[in-house]
């Protein structure tokens, strides 16, 4: 370590914590925190839109008090987003995502405070577990972190897509395909190695990329709220606990699954230190890892089991902790927030490498002590709310869709701040939903959009750096083999159980109108692969390679949808349990199809209706309105219920996104036309 010798780092530690503990410093850890849970609470607005509003402020502020106010913000972002995630199936941010699948269901049981208390106890100690992590491993880790390469990168990407489809239902080639349409979703915009244009055409949007934030809303955002106004009912007609009771039992999951967190937290910690693993991808492979070794997770996880509460959550605070290593060792950012952390890091005077490990020693060790104490506080105060907030789950569905439904709409719009944004919102809104429905499994299509592009980058990387040799690095062979074992083994694991007998086509397919699922998946990539044929080889490998995979996935399932459904092969499945299956399952209740069609149906018109509003009036005009409109014909809720809400909602959504973070909101169509006629109206 540089000659340091152990007693100087104690020394360097200690100094740090009495630093930290100054009044001044606590208070601004305070101000990050209370940013962060206000953060974390409104969903697709996420870390930097956190980052974006305190560093202006930390330029003139002390470095330790202003690296405490910004870790403070980042560390509990990932904890408050738990509550919409938990109350309705909304992700806060994109690595609350595993938490909807067992929080949602908890809360329609009425457990939401025991579902809110476990996630902030896991959180906490997930957090704690990761500044420990930093705190030991920061002097010794620079080693390990520049072992990893491309080609370990790619294997790992490979594996955690290969992992969540696996745990995608009995039909783990369904996952396959999902993901493989997440990544050619992602692919979409300028390669930017040729510069070649991939599937955009003249629009405009598309030239840079799909953003996430939309698609990441469209996909479990609404078609959680679309279930809802099927049901035309509150989230959960009961409270199985009083606040007290419910916010105890969560204490106690926790510590009687305490090796889980321990491991989770491990787990969270080791994936944030590795630069490009996003929060979304450590939420799924940790969420996968819980499943694979928990007993008798298989049958209970995604029903609401309140272990896959406390996996992701404990962690995606300790991701924090991990993600700080690369940062601080060498300048390499874990995330895109550790990358503004670092522009803040080096405004200040401080250069990431040795400097850190040796004379900034003590400013390292604060930033491991902030995040400790920012989880501390921003766990306590959520643990203490969380009886609180598990109320909101018994309101009638009149009063909180109409409010969610506006926030939404302004998280999507912070994907690039363009109309398309919306647009993507609601077209992924219906793919969400109806694959929903359909028990298409959702999560492979995230993840496939946040890995794809680097599982492109990656190979290409590998491939010039290594040709073909890197497939033989130790890592890389042992991680594929892992993904080929996840992938397949269930699938030859079904096709024992219904008989190989039984997949020859005996009869004539039997053809359903939600097949056609297929046939939308099947032309979208065919369409895809063939504008891509003409492209130079840098743009066109990625796509071909995926494109085809996804082609042949979805024609093999597709074959065992069609000629598997023999007798003999539904007796073999009717006589097991059925499975694994990593995702919501939709709660309509006992509804007729034609009825759940028809409602939401009704529940994408009002999003059609808020959109042209918004197109004409703009979206603070459009907020008031909607809400009066929805509440009254859908609720028929009292006059001053709807005024008062009204009123609550929209000085929310302008103080909040117009004064303080100061959303530069769409064109419209009457801000167009004022210009025209003030011109016109003196000419009268």
């Amino acid at each position: 370590m540089d000659g340091l010798g152990d007693f100087y780092v104690l020394q360097a530690a200690m100094d740090a914590f009495q630093t930290i503990l100054q009044p001044e410093r606590l208070l601004y850890i305070c101000v990050g925190v209370f940013v962060g849970l206000a953060i974390g609470l409104l969903p697709g607005i996420g870390g930097h839109t956190g980052f974006a509003l305190l560093i202006p402020f930390t330029y003139t502020m002390e470095p330790i008090a202003a690296f405490g106010m910004l870790l403070g913000m980042a560390s509990v972002t990932a904890t408050s987003d738990t509550i919409p995630a938990v109350l309705f199936g909304v992700p806060g941010t994109a690595s609350s995502q595993a938490t909807v699948l067992d929080g949602l269901p908890m809360t329609r049981r009425g457990e939401a405070g025991r579902a809110l208390s476990a996630a902030y106890v896991a959180s906490l100690t997930g957090g704690l577990f990761g500044a420990l992590v930093l705190g030991l491993t920061i002097p010794i880790v620079r080693p390990f972190v520049l072992a990893i390469g491309s080609p370990e990168l790619l294997a790992m990407s490979v594996f955690g897509i290969a992992m969540v489809a696996a745990l995608s239902g009995n039909t783990p080639l369904r996952g396959m395909v999902a993901a493989c349409f997440g990544i050619m979703v992602g692919m979409i915009g300028t390669e930017q190695q040729t510069g070649t244009l991939r599937w955009a055409g003249e629009v405009l949007y598309l030239w840079d990329g799909v953003p996430l934030l939309p698609i990441l809303l469209g996909i479990f955002a609404l078609p959680e709220l679309a279930d809802l106004a099927v049901r035309r009912g509150a989230l959960s007609d009961k409270v199985a606990f009083n606040p007290r009771d419910g916010m105890l039992q969560g204490v106690r999951d926790c510590a009687k699954n305490w090796f889980l967190i321990l491991r989770c937290s491990g787990l969270g910690a080791l994936l944030g230190a590795i630069p490009g693993i996003s929060g979304s991808v450590t939420d799924w492979l940790v969420y996968g890892h819980a499943i694979r070794t928990e007993k008798g997770a298989s049958e209970t996880f995604s029903k609401g089991d309140v272990r896959g509460v406390i996996a992701p959550e404990s962690a995606n605070n300790a991701r924090d902790g991990g993600g700080l290593i690369p940062t601080l060792a060498f300048g390499v950012p874990g995330s895109a927030s550790m990358a503004i952390l670092l522009g803040a890091l080096m405004v200040h005077g401080f250069v990431p490498g040795p400097d850190m490990l040796t004379r900034n020693l003590e400013v390292t060790y604060s930033m491991a002590w902030s995040i400790a104490v920012a989880n501390i506080v921003g766990a306590g105060l959520c643990f203490g709310l969380s009886g609180q907030f598990a109320k909101i789950s018994t309101l009638r569905y009149t009063l909180v869709l109409p409010a969610i439904m506006a926030i939404v709409y302004v998280g999507a719009f912070q994907g690039s701040r363009n109309w398309g944004d919306l647009y993507t919102l609601l077209i992924f809104g219906v793919i969400g939903w109806t694959m929903k429905r359909l028990r298409w499994p959702r999560p492979p299509v995230i993840l496939g959009l946040v890995l794809g592009g680097l599982i492109e980058r990656y190979m290409k990387i590998s491939i010039l750096r290594f040709e073909w040799e890197w497939l033989l690095r130790p890592v890389v062979l042992i991680l594929l083999t892992l993904a080929l074992l996840a992938l397949f083994r269930p699938m030859i694991a079904e096709i024992r159980r219904i008989g190989v007998g039984n997949l020859v086509p005996r009869e004539r397919p039997s053809f359903r109108l939600e097949d056609l699922v297929y046939a939308f998946f099947l032309i979208f990539a065919g369409v895809l692969v063939y504008k891509a044929l003409d492209w130079p080889f840098g743009a066109r490998v990625g796509p071909v390679v995926i494109g085809t995979a996804m082609m042949i996935f979805a024609a093999i399932s597709l074959f065992f949808v069609l000629f598997a459904r023999s007798d003999a092969a539904v007796e073999a499945r009717s006589t097991r349990k059925s499975g694994i299956h990593m995702d919501l399952a939709s709660e309509v209740g006992d509804l007729p199809s034609r009825a759940v069609a028809l409602r939401g149906a009704q529940f994408f018109g009002w999003l059609l209706v808020f959109m042209a509003s918004m197109a004409v009036i703009g979206l603070i005009p459009t907020t008031p309105l909607f809400i009066l409109t929805f509440m009254r014909l859908e609720g028929r809720e009292r006059w001053p219920v709807c005024l008062g809400y009204a009123v609550l909602v929209t000085a929310f959504v302008y103080l909040v996104f117009d004064r303080i973070i100061s959303v530069p909101w769409p064109s419209t169509i009457l801000g167009e036309m004022l210009p025209m006629l003030a011109k016109w109206v003196p000419s009268m």
